[in-house]
């Protein structure tokens, strides 16, 4: 496949949103596409997507160029139906495999001619080569990476929440294998364990992708390819995104050094007209000057990247004592306890908390501060902490303006003090006066931190800080954390943010807490060290009877999966059925069955996960 795109520009609304396109996407191309916020990078997608396109400033003549036939797979265009089951709903991603095997089925019927053998043997290759033998099992394998449990493969499309749906339609997109795949934002809400397991997924795509994405460590592990919007125009660099920011500094560093020389040039060349053009024998030397400039190719002076965000000041900050933090035999949840755990934090450390979705981030952090009292154990901070607390659903006190929100927390500020303390964050001029309601997620970022970096705490909480917000804003935060000579106590699913930022980290992994006092580097050494044990028991080698009878008998177990998970949907159709709303003792038995069946699904499913692995 092939798809090029030469000086294209797109508009919305009769605003040019990009002016100069040069974009090509090619066989296995891991292509990124980078810039600030409201760049242009979705703007990008949807063209891409839609072919809107119209001819655009550059000097190159507008072309769009397309080779084969190939299926553009995008998570927006993907539907879903609230009345099918979680695993109809991703068995669909295989109807092409599904039709086929149907076919094979009743051709297997009847194999007493030539031709009914013929074909059943020309099927039976293309659906091997199609990943016949191995759809079930990926679709298992991607259910647990996203999070879902066994129970929640026979539960109905509309029981799920928003988020989960989200997930659902990224899980049938990955699934449905297109030749070009695009992908914005695909990190936002995911957990670490899933978002590696991603990146494996992706490195090991078959087809081409475009991801929008602001996680550095992602770009890093998955693409060769960056495209960086900046001015309405896109410029290419092969590498992933270490490689094109150390690219894209030569390249301005070379623009501007080609730019001053001939600016020198052209100051030379006309100081010499300028000396002989009135004299007669110099006079034709003279003109031959000005003519060498009027034959040059002009080369503008290269624009710096714009580099503008927030800032705030580390000054006047009141210091806390040594002892910042003590946790003794502390249970956290709601209606029940989701870890225990007891530990200290000095004064000036920089705390990371990560661990799976659902596990109980978050909940930690308001147990931390005080937002929601502990089961049991003690929180107690230390001596003149004051601490503020920055919530990833980002609610504010007030529904008005932007000002109007900052006065309410600052009442005793003038409009100038408060306009002077937003303008920090990039609210400047008029941006002040737009109202809560209208604000991008970055915005509401960029206000809530204005509203904690006002108050100078010297303990600050932190929930998804870096959520919504662009490369250039991240790298922003990380510093002025960084540089923070008071206590910070953050979760993230950023690794990078993470590993730059946590000198201690919580990790929270099945139903467990354990305290790394070195950061992101002990556990992410202790994790290599566990995957490399790991990776020597998988690898002990497994006789050829052995493998044989696992083959028999994981079919066995799919079948029996198959039939158990048939009666569990069955049973729940019956449940959600308004004719059985007051049959309570058929309700009754029907839970008991529902309880019966899952707790036999989850047995042979940990079967069926043993025996396919051991055969891998």
């Amino acid at each position: 496949m092939k798809l090029r795109i030469q000086n294209g520009a797109v508009e919305i609304d009769g605003n040019d949103i990009l002016e100069n396109v040069n974009f090509e996407i090619n066989d296995n191309d891991h292509i990124a596409i980078v810039g600030k916020n409201g760049a242009g990078k979705t703007t990008l997608l949807n063209a891409i997507i839609n072919n809107t396109f119209r001819e655009g400033i550059g000097d190159l003549p507008f072309e769009i160029q397309k080779i084969g036939n190939f299926k553009i797979g995008y998570l927006e265009q993907v539907k879903i139906d609230d009345n099918k089951t979680l695993y109809e709903e991703l068995i669909e991603a295989f109807s092409e495999l599904l039709t086929l095997e149907k076919k094979i089925e009743k051709l297997s019927l009847d194999l007493t001619n030539d031709n009914n053998i013929k074909e059943y043997s020309k099927l039976m290759e293309r659906f091997e080569n199609s990943g016949g033998y191995s759809y079930k099992k990926t679709i298992e394998v991607m259910i647990n990476k996203f999070g879902f449990s066994t129970l929640d493969k026979s539960k109905l499309i509309k029981n799920f929440s928003g988020g989960e749906k989200m997930k659902i339609s990224f899980m049938k997109l990955l699934l449905s294998n297109p030749d070009l795949l695009i992908l914005d934002e695909p990190t936002n809400h995911l957990d670490i364990n899933t978002i590696e397991w991603l990146e494996e997924y992706l490195n090991k795509y078959k087809g081409s992708f475009i991801v929008v994405s602001h996680d550095r460590m992602f770009l890093d592990n998955i693409v060769n390819v960056i495209y960086d919007i900046e001015y309405g125009e896109t410029i290419r660099y092969v590498g992933n995104y270490t490689k094109y920011v150390e690219l894209k500094e030569e390249r301005y560093n070379k623009l501007l050094k080609d730019y001053k020389f001939q600016q020198e040039e052209i100051k030379r060349l006309t100081a010499l007209y300028e000396r002989f053009r009135s004299k007669p024998k110099k006079a034709k030397m003279a003109l031959s000057r000005l003519k060498m400039i009027e034959r040059m190719q002009i080369i503008d002076k290269p624009r710096k990247s714009d580099s503008r965000t927030f800032k705030t000041d580390n000054k006047n900050i009141s210091k806390s004592g040594k002892d910042v933090l003590s946790v003794k035999d502390l249970e956290f949840g709601y209606d029940k306890s989701l870890g225990n755990i007891s530990f200290n934090l000095d004064r000036g450390k920089k705390l990371g908390i990560i661990g799976p979705n659902g596990i109980g981030k978050s909940t930690l952090l308001k147990t931390l501060s005080k937002i929601i009292k502990p089961l049991k154990g003690t929180v107690s901070y230390g001596y003149n902490v004051n601490y503020a607390y920055f919530d990833q659903n980002l609610e504010f006190e007030t529904d008005g303006t932007i000002l109007e929100e900052f006065r309410y927390k600052y009442p005793d500020l003038t409009i100038e003090e408060a306009k002077s303390a937003l303008g920090a964050f990039l609210f400047t001029g008029m941006d002040s006066d737009k109202e809560l309601k209208v604000l991008s997620g970055g915005e509401k970022v960029r206000l809530l931190l204005c509203e904690i970096f006002f108050a100078k705490p010297n303990l600050i909480f932190l929930d998804e800080p870096t959520n919504h917000l662009d490369i250039l804003n991240k790298e922003k935060l990380e510093k002025i954390l960084k540089d923070y000579p008071e206590t910070i106590v953050f979760v993230s699913h950023d690794r990078y943010f993470v590993s730059q930022l946590a000198d201690e980290l919580l990790v929270i992994e099945n139903n467990n807490i354990e305290h790394f006092r070195h950061g992101y580097s002990e556990y992410i050494e202790k994790k290599k060290n566990t995957k490399e044990i790991d990776t020597i028991k998988a690898n002990k080698p497994i006789k050829k009877e052995s493998i044989k009878q696992d083959n028999n008998s994981i079919k066995k177990i799919e079948k029996e999966m198959e039939k158990v998970s048939n009666r569990i949907k069955e049973i729940n159709e019956e449940l959600y059925s308004q004719d059985n709303y007051n049959e309570y003792e058929k309700i009754n038995n029907l839970n008991k069955e529902l309880e019966d069946l899952t707790s036999k699904l989850n047995e042979l499913e940990s079967n069926w996960y043993q025996l396919t692995e051991n055969n891998n």
